[in-house]
């Protein structure tokens, strides 16, 4: 059953994805997702989901469009 809700991680949760987000990898692969689901005790799911909103607020932050693609004036 997949759900749209935003994860909502545990202060300790999400120190584990911030670390992976900023020191490890913006884009996961699978295997690397997986591992990270495992040690934030989240689904690969709710993994997924967390990282591709990240995403987009860091590249709102760094003014680039909120989706991959070409870059529109």
């Amino acid at each position: 059953m997949a759900t749209d809700k935003a994860v909502t991680p545990t202060e300790e949760q999400l120190e584990i994805l911030e670390y992976n987000f900023c020191k490890v990898n913006k884009h996961p692969d699978p295997t690397t997702l997986c591992l990270i689901a495992a040690e934030a005790g989240l689904s690969e799911e709710q993994t997924l989901i967390w990282f591709k909103q990240r995403l987009a607020e860091w590249r709102k932050s760094e003014g680039l469009p909120s989706e991959s693609g070409s870059v529109r004036d």
